[in-house]
């Protein structure tokens, strides 16, 4: 279908897809036996025993087609007062990638830079409850693969999510949210800020009409299109009950890349990502190993981003011989505070620069630990 589809073929996809209970598998069943959204809703009769088996209630809202036509064209138009779109899957700016998965959305909503979509992308998911460790490493990958000129793919959720998003955009890269509710819902409300980062600089894509809230079933189904969308799909940190090996499990099923972030080998919200590892995904402690797996020529930006990385600020000699003393691993802070020799206040103001510099982080437990790569 060219790209000039029509408003009224638009629509009638829209209306049909707002047939309650008609998820893609019906959906699909029914253009294959009439022939386009369009007929189906034309031949209402017709319909009905195509599908007389399944419940009443599809019945009762294919026969009132005028009803779906206008609920699809208010939606049309709601879109377009908050600069949004909606994309039918025959329609040439769909996602390339996405349109071959097994069950793709038959419309999608789009809100923000629609030239993301057809980028070369990868999803970086994992747990929502992340540590320290795994929120630095999502932001430090996900800004390397935006500076690789890669599109980074999440779902806007708490933790590794949102982690991924604000790293794609701290490299003036590209990123999409995929949300599991309406384009003009918030969810969660600690993400506003970053929802609306996104609708300016990146790209979000529901496959649910406006105002549609966040319920929990809509989830595990907007997590096929975070897979759908990318080449590969990275889990940060996960528990080995994790959502985000629902996404991995999509990605396997659509023969994408997986990567899992190796962590701390007693830490549970690690045991997920190690045991990817044991069943064949592929090790990615940068992001390196993934534009390298993925055979993507990073461009120019890859340079850029490794001198950015690898530099840290000048510190004072006594800062600096500080720093040397402080490890990787958890240090108690009043250990080191013998160690160091500095007086408490001159100690704990060195600490404090250090911190602000994002050379260390302070972790539960009075305890201090140095960011290797010298990046918050």
């Amino acid at each position: 279908m060219p790209a000039s589809t029509s408003v009224e073929t638009i629509r009638d996809w829209i209306g049909l897809s707002f047939v309650h209970g008609a998820g893609p598998a019906l959906f699909y069943h029914l253009i294959n036996r009439f022939g386009s959204p369009t007929e189906v809703l034309n031949a209402p009769g017709s319909v009905a025993k195509e599908i007389g088996s399944l419940r009443s209630g599809y019945l009762a809202e294919l026969s009132d087609t005028g009803r779906l036509r206008r609920r699809a064209e208010r939606e049309l138009s709601e879109l377009d007062k908050i600069g949004a779109r909606a994309l039918i899957r025959d329609e040439s700016d769909y996602p390339e990638l996405l349109k071959h998965i097994g069950q793709p959305p038959p419309v999608i909503y789009v809100r923000g830079r629609r030239s993301l979509l057809n980028m070369t992308s990868v999803a970086i998911v994992g747990s929502r409850a992340a540590t320290s460790y795994g929120r630095r490493v999502s932001r430090t990958i996900a800004r390397d693969l935006a500076w690789s000129g890669l599109c980074v793919v999440s779902g806007l959720a708490l933790g590794i999510d949102a982690e991924a998003h604000a790293g794609a955009l701290d490299a003036e890269g590209a990123t999409t949210g995929v949300l599991g509710c309406g384009l003009d819902v918030v969810y969660p409300r600690g993400n506003q800020r970053l929802f609306e980062r996104i609708k300016e600089f990146g790209l979000l894509i529901s496959e649910y009409p406006l105002t549609t809230p966040p319920e929990g079933y809509r989830f595990p189904a907007r997590n096929r299109i975070i897979a759908g969308l990318s080449r590969a799909v990275v889990v940060v940190e996960a528990s080995q009950r994790s959502g985000s090996l629902i996404t991995v499990q999509y990605g396997l099923e659509e023969g994408r890349d997986i990567f899992a972030v190796p962590g701390q080998v007693d830490s549970v919200k690690s045991a997920g990502t190690h045991w990817l590892v044991q069943q064949g995904a592929s090790l990615a402690v940068s992001a390196a190993d993934i534009v390298e797996q993925l055979t993507i020529d990073p461009g120019c930006r890859t340079a850029q981003v490794k001198d950015c990385s690898d530099s840290r600020p000048t510190l004072r000699p006594e800062l600096e011989e500080l720093w040397s003393m402080i490890e990787p691993y958890p240090q108690f802070r009043e250990a080191l505070l013998q160690r160091s020799g500095l007086p408490p206040e001159q100690f704990n103001e060195a600490l404090l620069v250090l911190e602000l510099e994002g050379l260390i982080e302070t972790v539960p437990g009075d305890r201090v630990r140095k960011l290797t790569d010298g990046s918050r």
